[in-house]
């Protein structure tokens, strides 16, 4: 595992925290902190997973920004009114819900969720990109890399 974090090095981490931040369930956490303690640039290595992880989870809110209703009700068999509340707890929170896109299972449902119910895309984007950096900083300083 460690040749092939060493090398792909930061284009590899971006690929993978970018597919991680999709429906593709592994840790974009772990493939950062491999690549990191590997020996990799703490710096480069934030930039590429921030943004890959970034991207990654705008392209799930794209995801939920084109699907319908009645889709979801037809397939899923959710009742209209169920939809209508989930919205409105939605609508509550608002762009701040996308803080939270970096929790693993619970973050691709929360931007998916967004961009279905249409939440405002710049904010949600720029508190995604808020939410997931942080998250990669903390593992930085967890590390001991923040400095070196």
């Amino acid at each position: 595992m460690l040749d092939f974090l060493q090398q792909w090095g930061a284009l590899g981490l971006f690929w993978g925290a970018f597919l991680a931040a999709t429906v593709v369930p592994f840790s974009s956490d772990a493939l950062f902190c491999g690549l990191v303690l590997a020996g990799a640039n703490p710096i480069e290595c934030f930039v590429a997973a921030t943004l890959g992880n970034w991207l990654g989870g705008l392209t799930t809110f794209g995801i939920g920004w084109l699907g319908k209703w009645e889709w979801i009700e037809r397939w899923f068999h959710v009742s209209p009114e169920k939809l209508q509340r989930q919205k409105q707890r939605v609508d509550k929170w608002g762009p701040p819900l996308a803080l939270f896109t970096w929790l693993p299972l619970l973050g691709d449902v929360l931007a998916l969720a967004l961009g279905f119910y249409k939440v405002k895309p710049l904010r949600c984007a720029l508190f995604m990109l808020v939410g997931k950096g942080a998250r990669f900083l903390v593992w930085l300083f967890l590390m001991g890399k923040m400095m070196g």
